[in-house]
């Protein structure tokens, strides 16, 4: 099953969100938070402020998402909640335009909604994945997805760059009111680029469906039942163990890199162009590794990816100068795009068919709920130190907790037991 349009209208919305994680998650909200909102004087306070606002947006959207990907699946509504997520995010993240300097407060509020909008609307994404795509080609979609995030958020947040460098080239008055209208630029692109996946991507059928009031008081019921799948089909429990585990280091290093290299002392054109190099390396390191995967299995290349990951955050603690904070970024750029499309792809494998919406609303819930604990141990562990570099360490152990936890995944059983529980 192969449908390039839909397909591409899918890997698309990829293209619109990613703005927001480059621009404004990954790039100027850390940055800009910092030296404009917070106290630039503080570093230390600072970072814990971002971590739990990163942490707060992770708890309310981990705590909901089961719930809403089953009522997705009983009222065939994925795309619906998408829109509503998408425009949530879209809407708050133009909100950071109005923000003045010094209310960090304000700041937070507008970006931790923003954050939910983001990840709220990834969960249907992520849920329409097996309707665009097959078994045999579905590492190729996931993996198609992020390379034309990367791509899309690297193109956009390349202009933003140079509106705050060279604001005279764009008419603006200084950089940081180009920062504020970057922000705005990546409300606008996200609202455009996801009008493919509305148009001409299908809402997949349920043949259980029912009206969307009624899913709704169904829902509870809905993730009860969820919950007792997942310890009946024990791969996928196991699975989502570990990936709740090593995808938090993932999440925290996305989130928090910026944040630790501004903390280290590095300057903000540095981290820019650190920023820069990931997008533009992760691209087509994305679909290279769905080759890798090809050759040597994709769990085992997910094992590789860990291990990639466990280094860079060993390496992480010894930065000293600009170049070492490129070589990092060279090397997480390699490894991004492959640990997220495969196991994205991986878990699309396990979960029976009509049940997308409720599994991937898990699959995002540990998600999520491993991005609560990783900011906040790196922001509790550099207060409590007094130390960014014991902060940064300290998340090596989540990708040796997920490693030890995903060699215990059985892929072959799990898929076994997910076609016969179709058939039941």
């Amino acid at each position: 099953m192969y449908n390039r349009k839909k397909v591409w209208s899918w890997a698309f919305y990829d293209w619109a969100n990613s703005a927001f994680s480059t621009t404004v998650m990954a790039g100027f909200f850390p940055i800009f938070f910092e030296k404009y909102w917070s106290n630039p004087n503080d570093v230390i306070q600072s970072t814990y402020h971002l971590g739990w606002a990163n942490s707060i947006a992770s708890i309310f959207i981990a705590a909901i998402s089961p719930f809403l990907g089953a009522v997705a699946d009983r009222g065939s509504a994925k795309k619906k909640f998408l829109f509503f997520f998408a425009f949530l995010g879209i809407l708050m993240t133009s909100g950071l335009w109005m923000v003045g300097q010094g209310q960090w407060q304000m700041a937070v509020l507008f970006y931790v909604v923003a954050s939910v909008g983001f990840m709220g609307g990834n969960i249907f994404y992520d849920s329409l994945l097996p309707s665009v795509s097959s078994n045999e080609n579905v590492n190729y979609v996931s993996s198609l997805g992020f390379a034309v995030g990367y791509i899309g958020g690297g193109l956009l947040f390349l202009v933003n760059v140079l509106m705050y460098q060279h604001p005279e080239w764009f008419g603006i008055a200084d950089g940081s009111t180009a920062i504020r209208l970057s922000f705005l630029s990546v409300a606008v692109w996200w609202a455009v680029f996801s009008i493919p996946i509305l148009l001409f991507v299908p809402e997949p059928k349920n043949e259980n469906s029912v009206p969307l009031l009624y899913a709704l008081k169904a829902g509870a019921k809905q993730l009860k039942e969820t919950y007792n799948h997942i310890k009946e089909l024990r791969v996928i429990g196991i699975f989502l163990l570990a990936y709740w585990f090593y995808i938090d280091g993932v999440d925290t290093i996305i989130r928090m890199a910026v944040k630790m290299g501004s903390s280290l002392g590095f300057e903000a054109g540095d981290l820019i162009v650190a920023l820069l190099m990931v997008q533009f390396i992760a691209f087509p390191a994305a679909l290279l590794y769905n080759r890798f995967a090809h050759k040597i299995g994709t769990k085992n290349a997910v094992f590789v990816a860990i291990g990639g990951y466990g280094v860079i955050t060993f390496l992480g603690y010894f930065m000293m100068d600009p170049i070492h904070f490129y070589m990092l970024a060279a090397m997480i750029g390699i490894f991004q795009g492959g640990i997220q499309a495969l196991s994205r792809s991986l878990y699309a494998r396990l979960i029976p068919v009509g049940k997308e919406g409720e599994f991937f609303g898990f699959y995002n819930m540990l998600g999520k709920f491993a991005a609560v604990i990783g900011p906040v141990l790196m922001g509790w562990v550099t207060l409590v130190t007094g130390s960014v570099r014991f902060g940064i360490l300290s998340i090596l152990i989540l990708f040796i907790i997920g490693a030890i936890l995903l060699s215990k995944v059985d892929f072959e059983e799990g898929k076994k037991l997910a076609a016969d529980f179709g058939k039941n």
